[in-house]
């Protein structure tokens, strides 16, 4: 199993050249406000968030993002507990993407 914090500009470079699953952990109010294009919204204190990541291809990366790095940090090391290959965290989240 991979699990990786990485900087803004290496996570969109991974993205862009290994096409995966782009996970938004934020809130819908969060996601509202703007969201990485290309993601999937599961909030990660949503109450169906195991369930829901539980269905995804296990085999393919995974790139996660919440406001600040927190929550999908947790949510990396809850993935790789499952047996998902690859996770990638964008270090400081989507407070800190420069590509808006």
């Amino acid at each position: 199993t991979l699990v990786k914090d990485v900087e803004a500009d290496e996570f969109k470079k991974l993205f862009e050249d290994r096409k995966g699953t782009l996970i938004d952990v934020r809130t819908p109010g969060e996601v509202a406000n703007g969201f990485i294009e290309g993601s999937i919204n599961i909030d990660f204190n949503g109450g169906d968030f195991e369930d829901a990541i539980s269905k995804l291809d296990k085999q393919a990366p995974v790139y996660v993002y919440c406001g600040a790095g927190g929550r999908s940090g947790k949510a990396m090391n809850m993935m790789k507990d499952m047996g998902f290959s690859e996770v990638y965290n964008l270090i400081d989240g989507y407070g800190n993407w420069p590509f808006k």
